[in-house]
């Protein structure tokens, strides 16, 4: 078979940026976002603490759920970006982690966004851009500080976390260091293999698109402390991908703190952001200086 890309041939290429490829089935962890979502929703709604659909741009896809911790005087916000191959998902099976920030002190966003192919995927970075300059505008209505936000994202939801880092946020009237600090789980950093892969039958980017969004041919704007992390049952590439990100954000002498978490995939890793004894969440309220 004809290589494509680095060692890869098209079928070895398409399983290595094919995360189910290291798993049995899917809808496992699917079904998991979708129950822990809904229970965590359902209790903050009844108890007055989660405040849904609310909207940060004029597209369909976006909006966000706001979740709000029981003692929220200069709270720090903790925004968290779903995955999905830029294409699956929403906010509404991204809720999981909310109790968790909640309970150490912390506000939760779970954001959405407008999916592929219904919009491109420079329009996604834009859309994410926009929620985080909304959450920084509106703070003083939630009541958190804007001074103490972080975004955490899994696997795409990594990558658009990763872009904001790359942002000048000057452009948008907001402080160089708007972002306080980042935990990219899962991620991917360089796009250019992706072009070259399944994936992009419905992203569509061409290589000038997949440079223009890959964090890591980008120079890092917003200098904030980095957490990266993956399972340790996952492709090669994907853990490729995050090493090759750690090493320019410490060549640029941003603080990473970095682990390939035992027993875990690339979509139950992710959930260790409900359990605040797992190294991830340990490591997510310490960058927020809530531990």
């Amino acid at each position: 078979m004809t290589k494509i890309y680095a060692m890869f041939d098209q079928t070895e290429l398409d399983r290595e940026y094919s995360p189910s490829s290291c798993i049995d089935d899917i809808n496992v962890f699917l079904e998991r976002y979708v129950q822990l979502s809904e229970t965590a929703k359902a209790a903050a709604l009844v108890n007055g603490t989660c405040f849904p659909e609310r909207r940060y741009g004029t597209g369909a896809g976006e909006t966000l759920d706001l979740f709000v911790p029981d003692h929220a005087e200069s709270a720090p916000l903790h925004v968290f970006i779903h995955g999905g191959y830029w294409q699956l998902l929403s906010k509404n099976e991204s809720c999981f982690a909310a109790p968790m920030f909640q309970e150490a002190g912390s506000y939760f966003a779970a954001l959405n966004y407008t999916l592929a192919p219904q919009q491109s995927l420079t329009g996604i970075v834009a859309e994410i851009r926009r929620a985080i300059v909304w959450l920084y505008s509106t703070a003083e209505k939630w009541g958190y500080d804007r001074n103490r936000i972080f975004i955490s994202g899994s696997s795409a939801g990594a990558h658009l976390a990763a872009m904001m880092l790359v942002t000048d946020w000057s452009d948008y009237g907001l402080p160089a260091d708007t972002v306080k600090g980042v935990c990219a789980i899962s991620g991917i950093f360089d796009l250019e293999p992706i072009v070259l892969t399944y994936v992009n039958e419905v992203i569509g980017m061409d290589n000038e698109e997949a440079i223009l969004n890959s964090p890591i041919r980008h120079r890092v704007r917003n200098r904030c402390p980095v957490i990266l992390a993956y399972g340790d049952n996952e492709t090669d590439e994907f853990k490729r991908q995050t090493s090759a990100f750690g090493s320019m954000l410490r060549r640029a002498n941003i603080p990473v703190a970095f682990d390939e978490v035992a027993d875990r995939n690339h979509f139950d890793v992710v959930l260790d952001l409900t359990d605040s004894n797992t190294w991830l969440a340990q490591q997510a309220l310490l960058q927020m200086g809530l531990v």
